[in-house]
């Protein structure tokens, strides 16, 4: 499961996430106010802005995230990118052609389904590997569903991940070699490992 990990991450650089994703601990929060008709109760539950550490080439690095409220889910985004709220598209502010994808899954959702259409997805980008279950040092932890095409171009994932709430969400992610790549490959992850159903 390690040469997962290693092949996500393989056009991108030195930079990668630390195996430990912890956020930091907010101990003087500020009480906010009671939420109105036009907004997210997550605003209440969850702190607007984490602190999540970061492996880069020059060593563990604590980068700042912010949350962004999406389609029925809620995620921390970085400040190198920019998230689509209208079309769940979070993506590399200095390239967009580096982006993911997030669409909430309804709870009966055909993962054979999904995993079908997901093969069908990535065959025109190379030959796809399965990498299903669980993910050693990956900040996601575990997916239901990793499929996976690596070629000349870059690298391209399809994935059904569930968070801790146990809400269901595909990624598809779109990881182009160039100098960008190490840019986005850690920060992204860490961004979905955070996302969140309202």
């Amino acid at each position: 499961m390690l040469f997962m990990f290693v092949a996500l991450t393989a056009c991108s650089g030195e930079t990668e996430p630390s195996s430990t994703t912890e956020t930091s601990t907010q101990t003087n929060e500020s009480v906010k106010a009671p939420t109105t008709e036009n907004e997210e109760t997550s605003e209440t539950t969850r702190p607007q802005t984490e602190s999540f550490d970061l492996m880069t080439g020059e060593g563990n690095s604590s980068q700042t995230a912010t949350l962004h409220q999406g389609e029925g889910f809620s995620l921390y985004v970085f400040e190198k990118f920019s998230f689509d709220a209208a079309k769940g598209r979070l993506s590399l502010i200095s390239n967009p052609d580096y982006y993911v994808d997030i669409e909430p899954l309804p709870s009966d959702y055909d993962l054979e389904k999904l995993k079908t259409t997901g093969q069908e997805d990535l065959e025109k980008f190379g030959a796809v590997t399965d990498y299903s279950g669980e993910l050693i040092e990956h900040p996601l932890g575990f997916a239901e569903l990793y499929l996976q095409a690596s070629g000349e171009k870059g690298i391209n994932d399809y994935m059904v991940w569930k968070s801790e709430k146990g809400d269901a969400f595909l990624f598809r992610l779109h990881n182009p070699k160039g100098e960008e790549a190490s840019d986005f490959a850690g920060p992204v992850l860490v961004s979905l490992s955070t996302v969140q159903g309202e």
